[in-house]
């Protein structure tokens, strides 16, 4: 990029620059696809039931730190490729609303922490109600299993 910027327009290394540029980005393009490929593959062999969360991207974006981060995870293609593998395969992939406060919630009591109590950069928390240690992101997804499990078993 900075490469680019740095020669004329219209010029032979300009259009060598542009090449070398597209062919990095084209390159980073199947590097990803084919990590989010092999991931979505190995969960839906492995599991016959699978609990994700669906995010609000475009509110977490809206974070300065995060953005770049978040934007370059490709979280719709994730769950889409999930989906589509899961129901050629005959699994089941349950989704959970993206305001369901998992990581809020405690998954021994069910005690729901305030708003300003869980901070982003707080990795474990101590459930005030029934004083059990939690790891932000395990008890996120206990919790999101949960949810799903109920899900299920209404239908």
């Amino acid at each position: 990029n900075k490469a680019l910027s740095r020669t004329k327009k219209g010029s032979k290394n300009r259009e060598k620059a542009k090449t070398k540029l597209s062919r990095l980005h084209y390159k980073i393009r199947c590097i990803r696809q084919d990590s989010l490929h092999q991931i979505t593959t190995s969960l839906v062999n492995e599991f016959d039931v699978i609990a994700i969360e669906d995010l609000n991207v475009k509110g977490m974006v809206k974070n300065r730190r995060l953005s770049r981060a978040i934007s370059d995870l490709g979280f719709f293609e994730f769950k889409r490729q999930l989906i589509y593998k899961a129901t050629e395969q005959g699994k089941v992939v349950k989704s959970v609303g993206p305001f369901y406060p998992s990581s809020k919630t405690c998954s021994n009591c069910n005690h729901i922490l305030g708003k300003d109590e869980l901070t982003l950069k707080m990795r474990e928390w101590l459930c005030p109600n029934c004083q059990v240690s939690h790891d932000r992101d395990l008890n996120a997804s206990i919790n999101i299993l949960n949810n799903a499990t109920v899900i299920l078993t209404a239908a």
